[in-house]
This record gives C-alpha cells, structure tokens and sequence, in this order.
C-alpha cells in the first residue's frame, strides 16, 4: 500500500481522519475502490463506512444508468 502525506491547511479544520474518510468515499463513488476497500482506507467496518456514505451524500448503489436498466431487464426475466 502507498503512504501519502498531506499538508492541510489549518482553515479548513478536519483532522487526518475525515481526510481519509473523504478519500475513501470519493475513490468508492468513482469506482475505484471496492466498499471493502474504502472501508478499510477510510479506518471502519464495512457497515459503519456505509452509514457515512450517506453523510457525504454518496450513494451505496455503485450503478450507471445502463448497469441498472439491464440489471433491471435481467431480474424481469427471472421473475418467480
């Protein structure tokens, strides 16, 4: 895994661990990062890193508009 160290300037008033949740929920949402992975960046558990997507008004649900309509066909297909 890569270090990265940051200088953050002292206005803007979050610590190293907001920081890194903030990485982590934009590498998530741009679909770099598996929740996993983010969770794991970001110092939580999977459950509590997807409570905080929330807070940050990212979404859990990882899909474009074609992922979805064709998941979406795909379930229609195999419905019981």
């Amino acid at each position: 895994m890569k270090a990265l160290t940051l200088n953050i300037p002292d206005h803007l008033d979050i610590d190293s661990q907001e920081a890194a949740v903030i990485l982590a929920t934009q590498l998530y949402e741009r679909g770099k990062l598996s929740l996993g992975q983010a969770a794991e960046l970001a110092g939580y558990s999977k459950a509590a890193f997807m409570e905080l997507l929330a807070r940050y008004n990212v979404s859990l649900f990882n899909y474009d508009a074609p992922e979805l309509v064709n998941d979406i066909r795909n379930a229609s297909k195999h419905h019981l």
